[in-house]
């Protein structure tokens, strides 16, 4: 078991032989990605991942990432903490062709390489945990523009345009 700061490259293959458990906490910065969807950059991110070998002899990697992130509120334009966790339940496959043979539980996880950058993974999974459209549960909005002095008593009555109708059935009576 590994806990401070994660490891940048792996070989993901060899920690699965060895059953390793990766646990540590990265800073959203290192994911320009990910950050690129945020409005604040020193939000820390808490990765838990084991890899294994599970019955089929089918490298693994499952686990989980979370934190809370500052993205944009689409309502009031302000910092909103929104909260985001991604689940990690990967095999990892030599090619597309292997990845075509692995059980459909598992997502694929290509790696032609021997090492592979640990947090492109992590970033990967946390995009797409992210809200579409995120936004403040009670958030105040501005709904009306123009002068704030003009109460209601200051507003000219309109008559109504139908009043002349009115006069006529009126008439006919």
């Amino acid at each position: 078991m590994s806990y401070g700061n994660l490891p940048k490259i792996i070989d993901p293959r060899k920690l699965a032989e060895r059953g390793i458990r990766l646990t540590g906490q990265s800073s959203v910065e290192k994911m320009p990605n990910f950050a690129s969807s945020l409005c604040k950059h020193d939000d820390p991110i808490t990765v838990d991942l084991q890899f294994d070998l599970d019955e089929l002899r089918i490298r693994t990697i499952s686990g989980n990432a979370f934190g809370k992130v500052h993205m944009t509120c689409q309502r009031c334009l302000e910092p909103v903490e929104v909260d985001v966790q991604a689940e990690f339940n990967l095999a990892i496959a030599f090619n597309e062709e292997k990845a075509k043979q692995l059980p459909r539980y598992y997502d694929s996880l290509i790696v032609e390489d021997e090492e592979i950058e640990l947090l492109q993974i992590v970033e990967e999974e946390l995009i797409l945990s992210l809200p579409i459209v995120p936004y403040h549960a009670d958030c105040s909005v501005q709904t009306s523009f123009g002068d704030e002095d003009m109460t209601e008593d200051s507003v000219i009555e309109k008559t109504n345009p139908f009043s002349v109708l009115a006069q006529l059935k009126a008439g006919k009576k």
